[in-house]
């Protein structure tokens, strides 16, 4: 069902499983499962911020700015250098911009707030 867990690995070889990933940014982490945004943590504090807009929804790709004032959009997944770019709600965010992806570890999709528990499927992070 979800892309993320259809998609191949970078070779082509198998396909990919796991359904978290992270994109940090400078001040902050956003967690997706699948394309959905779940978690959004500040880096310095380590706290979850709970009334983000970003929570429960979409990632609809990335915005690459460039020095001249163009942009070009991403529609496919964000890489680093890119800004997130969500609508939600008639409402558009952008995120600075990302500086690595990661996958979070067990205990991290486990201390998610908002995340419901994968029912009959172990996590896959």
């Amino acid at each position: 069902m979800a892309e993320a867990a259809k998609a191949r690995s970078r070779d082509g070889s198998v396909p990919e499983r796991r359904r978290h990933r992270v994109y940090v940014t400078r001040n902050t982490e956003y967690h997706f499962r699948d394309d959905f945004c779940v978690a959004v943590r500040d880096r310095r504090s380590g706290d979850f911020l709970r009334g983000h807009l970003a929570i429960r929804h979409r990632l609809h790709g990335g915005l690459k700015f460039y020095g001249n004032g163009a942009i070009i959009p991403n529609a496919g997944d964000p890489l680093p250098g890119e800004a997130l770019y969500f609508t939600a709600d008639g409402r558009d965010l952008v995120t600075s911009t990302v500086e690595r992806i990661e996958r979070p570890t067990k205990a991290m999709v486990d201390a998610y707030p908002c995340l419901p528990p994968l029912r009959g499927r172990p996590h896959t992070a």
